[in-house]
């Protein structure tokens, strides 16, 4: 196995499966453009987090790491006219990209964006958004995982569904002995998960364009 073949199963999954969209595709251009990190979702992962939410009959979202909005425009689409999603994002750079893509896609309506790092903010969204969210969405810094899993359980109800994506890191999360503190937050992240009381939950390894990683998937009990 190889990333040459990860790459192309995952344009011909693509190709078979996801319909043409340009706005996503200028949403991928513009991060590039403005020198972001090529570390958005793949196209079959945010198809695959908008039927979770679409399954869910979500109407409160939160999404943890912005970026330039790419999953985040997947998860709006799955809103009803009157559903609302909060997104959380550090870089104000990044949030600038953001906030011109979800005008281009049409959906700023439906979305809010706080800029911070989502432990300063996270506060905030508990303070001004007493209801819980149907699903809560976190990619962001790995290091924090633990802290932002913890908050998002604050932010539950029963049946909501917790997505934490990047947890496989090529293999890396393996090595008991690492110093890398994304890869530790992964483990801490994953130990808490386990047997946790108010959680059932599993992950699933993935392999695709991103390369070897997968997804931590929570049901809120």
């Amino acid at each position: 196995m190889s990333q040459e073949l990860y790459n192309s199963v995952d344009a011909y999954l693509n190709q078979a499966l996801i319909p043409p969209d340009p706005v996503l595709d200028s949403v991928i251009q513009s991060g590039e453009a403005a020198g972001l990190p090529n570390i958005a979702v793949t196209p079959t992962l945010g198809k695959f987090v908008q039927l979770i939410a679409q399954l869910l009959q979500a109407k409160e979202i939160l999404e943890i790491g912005t970026l330039a909005g790419y999953s985040t425009i997947w998860l709006a689409r799955a809103l009803p006219a009157d559903g609302h999603l909060i997104t959380l994002e550090y870089d104000p750079r990044h949030a600038e990209v953001a906030r011109a893509n979800f005008l281009r896609a049409g959906v700023q309506h439906l979305i809010e964006l706080r800029v911070g790092k989502a432990l300063d903010t996270l506060p905030q969204v508990a303070k001004s958004h007493p209801s819980p969210f149907d699903l809560i969405f976190i990619d962001a810094d790995k290091e924090n995982n633990p802290a932002y899993f913890e908050w998002a359980l604050k932010l539950s109800r029963p049946g909501t569904v917790i997505i934490v994506d990047n947890v496989v890191r090529d293999g890396e999360v393996l090595d008991a002995n690492t110093k890398d503190p994304s890869i530790r937050g992964v483990q801490q992240l994953l130990a808490l998960l386990h047997n946790h009381p108010r959680v059932r939950c599993t992950a699933l390894q993935t392999v695709d364009a991103k390369g070897h990683d997968g997804f931590a998937f929570a049901l809120v009990q």
